[in-house]
């Protein structure tokens, strides 16, 4: 090892963290732009570039119903709100029944615009899925606005 070497080795590098909040969202007490404690060359092999620590650190589980996020969970997502909006499940919010047909129906309208920008780019199980979700909500959309004009 040469000379230059083991200054650079010795000498390290400092990093300052200048956020005005801790990682839990609390003000720092120290005030922005001073340098915590851990922010100094003997804490920077388990820092990132960015002066925060490393994720095998603390490991991170993720919310296991939101990992398998893709085309066909999108489609079920949109079709479960626009049910919600048709009183046929309740919201699972307030647990209320309510029908709000101009909801409904934009979501509808928008899984059919899905269906024309993906056409010929989606596999059968996809393009299965999206057809009998428009299919079946548009015939409880029909049902419910037929409901609603007798009532």
């Amino acid at each position: 090892m040469s000379n230059d070497e083991e200054r650079q080795e010795k000498r390290g590098f400092k990093v300052e963290d200048r956020r005005r909040f801790s990682d839990s969202g609390e003000p720092r007490s120290e005030g922005a732009g001073s340098t915590p404690p851990e922010s100094t060359a003997t804490g920077a092999a388990e820092h990132g570039p960015t002066g925060q620590k490393a994720a095998a650190a603390e490991p991170h589980h993720p919310d296991p119903l939101l990992t398998d996020l893709n085309f066909s969970t999108f489609v079920i997502s949109l079709s479960t709100q626009a049910l919600a909006h048709l009183g046929e499940i309740e919201n699972p919010i307030d647990r209320s029944m309510a029908v709000d047909l101009g909801a409904a129906k934009q979501l509808i309208d928008i899984l059919g615009i899905l269906k024309d920008k993906t056409k010929g780019n989606l596999d059968t199980t996809e393009a299965g899925l999206l057809d009998n979700m428009l299919y079946d909500l548009r015939l409880r959309y029909v049902e419910r606005v037929r409901r609603s004009e007798k009532a």
